[in-house]
């Protein structure tokens, strides 16, 4: 079955760029959701974390 796709892409001049690009973006959001998660107050972190483990007063 790859051969019938890889096939079809033979025709797509520069089709190579692709994969690379697809990579570094991946990359990207990655390192930017790191810097993210550690910049985070640890305050935040346990005031969301706790979220799941309140009563809700809403319930009907």
């Amino acid at each position: 079955m790859l051969r019938f796709i890889k096939h079809n892409f033979d025709s797509i001049d520069g089709v190579a760029v692709y994969p690379i690009v697809a990579l570094l973006t991946f990359f990207a959001v990655f390192v930017v959701m790191l810097v993210i998660v550690f910049k985070m107050r640890k305050k935040y972190i346990d005031e969301v974390s706790n979220i799941p483990l309140e009563e809700d007063d809403n319930i009907k």
